[in-house]
């Protein structure tokens, strides 16, 4: 626990693969109660973007870990009339212990851990929403029992979400898929370093063929056709991810074991259907809830607890 303290989460990859995994069994020893660690500290949310999980989920970890939490709403702080990012960051990091940053240019993430010397999370940027992995692989490891061998294909853009997905996948040695679109790829560096995590012992797959993905696959994941700021392009995408959708016919294609994954919010009926999400094989709201547990254990990890 101790290796991670002070040091920033800005990307999966700034962990390496046995960190990984022992935090994941940290977010498992906090969730059961075999554990119960305090961290009396002062969290500092600054969101530029709308949040429902990330906002909460941070906010009940901390309150249950004994600290505090600011929420930073931009809108009402200087950085709305253009303060410098890196006199915010330099003013916060002398009042806060820790800032999570939820915002849209991942280089305005780095600067403020530039320019901060407090530990700075990664909340969820266009690159890259590491927290929201660490929840689904808790998932994963809850439903299965392991994570090492088994198989989780994505399915829709390839967005933040899916670029997470792949590093996290391939760091605990799971297999990853990722059926998209022609043009709307993920990012091609993470899909080489994910590769070369692997190092050929499992499978990192980007196909436009959801068949290729969906076959004896364990874990079927899916996002919104059209992320914060794509708003208007929305309708437009409709057609062009139906051939994507997590619905009936493609659970049945998938291992008989299989279970569902959607980080939320759904528009239901477009990247899933209502049956689907609602089914049996649904692990969406646990996942849900591992948000707060997995940022508990990211926060303790990175702050240290009394």
């Amino acid at each position: 626990m101790n290796k991670l303290k002070g040091r920033d989460f800005l990307s999966l990859a700034d962990l390496n693969s046995d960190e990984l995994k022992e935090l994941l069994q940290l977010a498992a020893q906090l969730k059961s109660g075999q554990i119960n660690l305090k961290c009396n500290k002062v969290l500092g949310l600054l969101f530029s973007k709308a949040s429902t999980r990330t906002r909460v989920s941070f906010t009940v970890a901390m309150y249950q870990l004994g600290g505090q939490v600011i929420d930073l709403n931009p809108n009402v702080t200087q950085v709305s009339r253009g303060e410098l990012l890196r006199d915010t960051a330099r003013v916060l990091d002398r009042y806060l212990d820790i800032l999570a940053i939820r915002t849209f240019e991942h280089k305005d993430l780095e600067t403020f851990a530039n320019y901060a010397t407090i530990p700075v999370i990664n909340a969820l940027t266009d690159r890259e929403h590491p927290c929201q992995i660490l929840a689904d692989l808790l998932t994963v490891q809850e439903c299965f029992g392991k994570l090492d061998g088994v198989t989780l294909s994505y399915f829709g853009d390839g967005n933040n979400v899916a670029n997470s997905l792949l590093l996290g996948c391939a760091m605990v040695g799971m297999n990853v898929r990722i059926a998209t679109p022609a043009n709307y790829l993920p990012n091609m560096e993470i899909v080489e370093k994910a590769k070369t995590i692997a190092n050929g012992k499992r499978e990192v797959i980007v196909t436009e063929d959801p068949q290729v993905a969906v076959k004896d696959a364990q874990v079927l994941y899916t996002d919104v056709w059209a992320s914060m700021g794509q708003e208007q392009e929305a309708n437009s995408r409709i057609p062009i991810f139906q051939h994507y959708q997590v619905n009936e016919k493609l659970v049945k294609s998938a291992a008989d074991n299989v279970i569902v994954l959607h980080c939320l919010p759904a528009h239901r009926d477009e990247e899933i259907t209502n049956a689907v999400i609602e089914g049996k094989q649904s692990q969406v709201w646990k996942q849900a809830e591992n948000r707060m547990h997995a940022q508990k254990a990211l926060l303790v990890s990175l702050l240290g607890n009394d």
